[in-house]
Protein backbone atom coordinates (compact mmCIF):
# COMPACT_ATOMS: atom_id res chain seq x y z
CA UNK A 1 0.00 0.00 0.00
CA UNK A 2 1.55 3.19 -1.24
CA UNK A 3 1.55 6.49 1.66
CA UNK A 4 2.73 9.61 0.75
CA UNK A 5 3.26 12.08 3.45
CA UNK A 6 2.19 15.68 2.46
CA UNK A 7 5.08 17.29 4.11
CA UNK A 8 6.99 15.18 1.87
CA UNK A 9 5.45 16.23 -1.52
CA UNK A 10 7.42 18.33 -3.82
CA UNK A 11 5.50 21.19 -6.76
CA UNK A 12 4.42 18.17 -9.12
CA UNK A 13 1.67 17.43 -6.20
CA UNK A 14 -0.78 15.26 -8.41
CA UNK A 15 2.15 13.22 -9.90
CA UNK A 16 3.57 12.32 -6.94
CA UNK A 17 0.20 11.38 -4.98
CA UNK A 18 -0.53 8.96 -8.28
CA UNK A 19 -1.43 5.16 -7.31
CA UNK A 20 -1.39 6.08 -3.40
CA UNK A 21 -4.14 4.96 -1.18
CA UNK A 22 -3.14 7.43 1.54
CA UNK A 23 -1.99 11.05 2.04
CA UNK A 24 -0.88 11.69 5.26
CA UNK A 25 -1.01 15.75 6.74
CA UNK A 26 -0.18 17.12 10.43
CA UNK A 27 -2.87 19.26 10.95
CA UNK A 28 -0.74 22.80 10.42
CA UNK A 29 -0.24 21.76 6.48
CA UNK A 30 -4.16 21.82 6.40
CA UNK A 31 -3.77 25.45 5.27
CA UNK A 32 -1.39 24.76 2.30
CA UNK A 33 -2.98 21.52 0.79
CA UNK A 34 -6.43 22.61 -1.07
CA UNK A 35 -4.69 21.21 -4.03
CA UNK A 36 -3.57 17.78 -2.53
CA UNK A 37 -7.35 17.64 -1.36
CA UNK A 38 -8.81 17.75 -4.77
CA UNK A 39 -6.34 15.61 -6.24
CA UNK A 40 -7.28 13.04 -3.34
CA UNK A 41 -11.30 13.29 -4.09
CA UNK A 42 -9.99 12.72 -8.31
CA UNK A 43 -7.68 10.26 -8.03
CA UNK A 44 -9.81 7.81 -4.89
CA UNK A 45 -6.58 8.68 -2.65
CA UNK A 46 -7.93 8.42 1.06
CA UNK A 47 -6.78 11.42 3.12
CA UNK A 48 -5.83 10.96 6.92
CA UNK A 49 -5.29 14.18 9.55
CA UNK A 50 -3.47 14.23 12.44
CA UNK A 51 -4.98 17.24 14.59
CA UNK A 52 -3.82 16.22 18.02
CA UNK A 53 -2.20 19.58 19.03
CA UNK A 54 -5.42 21.78 19.42
CA UNK A 55 -8.76 21.03 19.08
CA UNK A 56 -9.88 20.75 14.96
CA UNK A 57 -11.69 23.25 13.87
CA UNK A 58 -14.71 22.79 11.17
CA UNK A 59 -14.29 23.81 8.32
CA UNK A 60 -14.59 22.48 4.45
CA UNK A 61 -11.20 20.67 4.39
CA UNK A 62 -12.95 17.73 7.16
CA UNK A 63 -15.20 16.54 4.12
CA UNK A 64 -11.71 15.46 2.52
CA UNK A 65 -11.14 13.59 5.48
CA UNK A 66 -11.08 9.65 6.09
CA UNK A 67 -9.49 9.41 9.03
CA UNK A 68 -8.90 12.13 11.60
CA UNK A 69 -6.13 11.68 14.58
CA UNK A 70 -7.31 14.08 17.64
CA UNK A 71 -6.20 13.86 21.36
CA UNK A 72 -6.98 11.49 23.79
CA UNK A 73 -9.24 14.91 25.89
CA UNK A 74 -11.39 14.94 22.41
CA UNK A 75 -14.57 12.98 22.22
CA UNK A 76 -14.30 11.05 18.75
CA UNK A 77 -17.45 10.02 18.64
CA UNK A 78 -18.86 13.56 18.73
CA UNK A 79 -16.53 14.91 16.08
CA UNK A 80 -16.71 11.98 13.75
CA UNK A 81 -21.08 13.02 14.26
CA UNK A 82 -20.40 16.41 13.73
CA UNK A 83 -17.48 16.26 10.83
CA UNK A 84 -19.08 13.58 8.56
CA UNK A 85 -15.47 11.62 8.79
CA UNK A 86 -15.43 7.91 8.15
CA UNK A 87 -13.10 7.44 11.31
CA UNK A 88 -11.97 9.52 14.10
CA UNK A 89 -9.74 8.30 16.94
CA UNK A 90 -9.27 10.13 20.11
CA UNK A 91 -5.43 8.87 21.30
CA UNK A 92 -2.17 10.37 22.59
CA UNK A 93 -0.25 7.43 21.66
CA UNK A 94 -1.77 5.92 17.89
CA UNK A 95 -0.05 6.55 15.06
CA UNK A 96 -1.63 6.66 11.32
CA UNK A 97 -0.59 3.34 10.34
CA UNK A 98 -2.52 1.82 13.17
CA UNK A 99 -5.73 2.74 11.61
CA UNK A 100 -5.41 2.80 7.77
CA UNK A 101 -7.29 0.38 5.75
Amino acid sequence: MKIVHFSELGSDTREEMKGARWILLDQDDIKNALSAFMFAELDGVLVAVDHRKSPPEEGLWQRAVHLLLVSSSENAEEIRLKSGITKVISSDEASFEDYLW
